[in-house]
């Protein structure tokens, strides 16, 4: 019988042919239907769901203890929301954008000292598990919306030096783009605000507190800032175009590189 990590390899796998078969759909302009490139995902997504399950039964608990289970889990966010998405013809080349995310996120989950298993823990209280839940689900949310707001910087661009491309093209307009990076920073941004509340009310319960100057609770509140900042320009101000769509680039790339860097010093989440 395979184990989770075998049923997670095999979606991996399956992420890194999707993201070869991007690239051939980047090259043809994206003139092609993507059927082949979302079976691929939602074949790589069931497995993925496998492994999830599995890893979540055997230890009896949410599967997010370690970085090999928070990043499992950021990434099959990050499909399963794909899946709902691409059911619309239109919007299914996301998944163009999405597969080198999904591919790259998984090949690094795999590093075997990623995935360390201590002692069995307790999650005799629910909302352990729904705080980072909601917290990565809406890493989910902000991670799609990268996507979206990178091929929005594509169809910019070929509208600007491709126009034929551009016209022949199946992407949606880009005035649709930046209604679903703003659609999915906004599911993101409540999620976020939701797990970071859940957090604050189990803090109190468990140590006393609301709040702490803990590395990972400082870098959650600076994540919360960005985005809001992110959803105000774009609310208020109006803001938009290109400078937006790098900023939730940007935003979330910060979210890639320092996450790592500041969970495992935390005394919270590593006691």
């Amino acid at each position: 019988m395979l184990t989770d990590r075998s049923w997670f390899t095999i979606a991996v796998a399956l992420y890194g042919i999707s993201a070869v078969y991007s690239v051939l759909l980047w090259r043809r302009g994206f003139r092609e239907d993507n059927r082949v490139l979302y079976a691929l995902l939602s074949g790589g997504a069931v497995l993925h769901t496998c492994a999830m399950f599995q890893r979540g039964f055997a230890l009896d608990r949410c599967p997010i203890n370690n970085l090999f289970e928070a990043s499992m889990f950021i990434a099959w966010t990050i499909v399963a929301a794909y899946l709902v998405i691409g059911a619309f013809r239109r919007l299914r080349f996301l998944g163009a954008f999405a597969s080198p995310l999904l591919a790259a996120i998984g090949v690094f989950a795999l590093f075997p000292m990623l995935d360390h298993r201590g002692p069995k823990p307790e999650f005799s209280h629910a909302w352990e598990s729904l705080h980072a839940a909601s917290v990565l689900l809406s890493y989910g949310a902000f991670g799609l919306s990268a996507v979206a707001a990178l091929m929005y910087l594509s169809q910019e661009h070929d509208l600007r030096f491709h126009r034929a491309r551009a016209v022949l093209a199946l992407m949606p307009p880009i005035q649709r783009l930046e209604k679903v990076i703003s659609g999915l920073l906004a599911a993101g941004f409540v999620l976020l605000t939701a797990g970071l509340v859940i957090g604050a009310w189990w803090l109190k319960q468990a140590k006393g507190y609301f709040v702490s100057d803990d590395p990972k609770i400082v870098w959650s509140g600076l994540v919360w800032v960005a985005y809001g900042v992110l959803l105000a320009l774009r609310g208020k101000l109006g803001a938009g175009g290109r400078r937006f769509a790098w900023g939730v680039v940007g935003a979330f790339v910060f979210v890639l590189l320092t996450f790592w860097g500041t969970n495992l010093p935390s005394p919270i989440h590593h006691p």
